[in-house]
């Protein structure tokens, strides 16, 4: 996927400048996709760097494995907010922006003297979104999160030990990321409202009131109409629900429609099963599923996994191997679509670069560029705006100032 066409030249958001004050993994992982869309990306970052920098093994300071991905497409500047000139400079690349993401916290941000009122005065068309663990306005508005906090806090964890009977957390980041996607899209429909109108506007996200809305979708379930209702999703909550043992392996195969779970029963000779009533329609499967899902993890085991898939295909009924990440990458399908590349960096060698998941017709090659090196664009991005920054002090770690995840 990578070209050597200038990014910013290609891209869908070609012009668009963001100042990208965070650290972590949510805000910058929202910075990532808007560049990787063709947005100008000021990542602000004080001179060690955002932690992700040094998030496992590394082969120089601050470029560890996960910033590679996470911080591509982003110019890197060094500014220290609260050293003297800090936050002259944050104005000066404000007033150039279109965008400004952050993740730190309300009372922190104010004392740096970075709130949306104190950046508006200085570009009354600026998009200023947060992503916080909680409202503002609320008693935890000033409060620590992390993903884990926020998965416990939006239900996730007790999702968990509904099924499992243990409170697991998921085991990938999923707020963080979940909540990233939800500053992109915010940016982008503030930046469609601000084509119309020129109003420029303060966004928050939320991390619990986001993941909360995310987890009701489908687990208000009945207590949409009647509060006092059980919440939760049956089939996606059944103790039985998991991937299924084959002969050789193991699969996800899931029946769905009521002629799937026809053509499921009469293939291994269950077609006694075909007209019991609890498994007739979706709503009464759904009600049964803990049953349902029993039989098929005792019936599986009876074919290969190629013979499951065989089938499964013919009978247009969706199914997929296991895939452990490493196998995921490297699929045959993973490898046709470019998913994951050999790349060259700079400074770093040959590494693992993730592709640009969406294609775009009109957009048919994007770049990919670099992650920088710590403060790389510092002299860069400040002689383009006809700034002269005053280097003083030594800028904290930005999670000393209420950063959260």
């Amino acid at each position: 996927m990578t070209n050597t066409k200038d990014n910013a030249k290609t891209g869908l958001l070609e012009g668009i400048r963001v100042v990208e004050f965070a650290s972590v993994i949510m805000a910058p992982y929202a910075g990532q996709q808007l560049g990787d869309l063709g947005a100008d990306v000021i990542k602000v970052e004080p001179p060690g760097g955002d932690m992700t920098r040094s998030m496992g093994s590394a082969r120089h300071t601050g470029m560890a494995g996960a910033t590679l991905n996470l911080n591509r497409n982003k110019r890197s500047v060094v500014v220290d907010a609260k050293a003297t000139g800090g936050r002259e400079a944050m104005l000066a690349l404000v007033a150039t922006a279109d965008v400004f993401i952050t993740n730190v916290r309300p009372d922190a941000i104010g004392r740096l003297g970075l709130t949306y009122d104190d950046l508006r005065a200085v570009n009354p068309r600026l998009i200023y979104a947060r992503g916080q663990g909680f409202r503002s306005d609320s008693k935890y508005g000033n409060h620590a999160a992390y993903d884990d906090i926020v998965q416990a806090a939006s239900g996730l964890v007790a999702l968990n030990e509904q099924v499992t009977g243990q409170p697991y957390f998921v085991p990938t980041v999923l707020v963080d990321k979940i909540c990233g996607m939800q500053i992109v899209s915010s940016v982008l429909a503030a930046l469609v409202f601000r084509d119309r109108t020129g109003v420029g506007q303060n966004i928050e996200i939320p991390m619990a009131d986001t993941m909360l809305a995310f987890n009701l979708v489908e687990h208000l379930a009945a207590a949409t109409l009647d509060p006092e209702a059980p919440y939760g999703y049956r089939r996606a909550l059944s103790s039985s629900r998991r991937a299924q043992r084959t002969a050789d392996g193991s699969m996800c195969i899931l029946p769905y429609n009521d002629r799937n779970w026809r053509d499921f029963f009469t293939f291994v000779g269950r077609t006694d099963l075909v007209d019991d009533p609890r498994f007739t329609s979706m709503s009464r499967r759904a009600e049964n599923a803990d049953d349902l899902y029993r039989l098929v993890s005792e019936l599986t085991p009876s074919r290969t996994s190629a013979e499951w898939q065989e089938f499964c295909d013919h009978a247009s009924i969706p199914a997929a191997p296991v895939l452990d990440l490493k196998s995921a990458s490297e699929s045959n399908y993973a490898v046709a679509g470019g998913l994951v590349v050999d790349a060259e960096h700079p400074t770093e060698g040959t590494y693992r670069q993730v592709a640009v998941p969406v294609r775009y017709s009109a957009y048919p090659e994007p770049t990919i560029r670099p992650c920088p090196t710590i403060g790389e664009h510092t002299d860069e991005v400040f002689a383009e705006i006809g700034y002269r920054p005053q280097h003083s002090g030594s800028t904290p770690d930005l999670t000393t100032t209420g950063a959260t995840s």
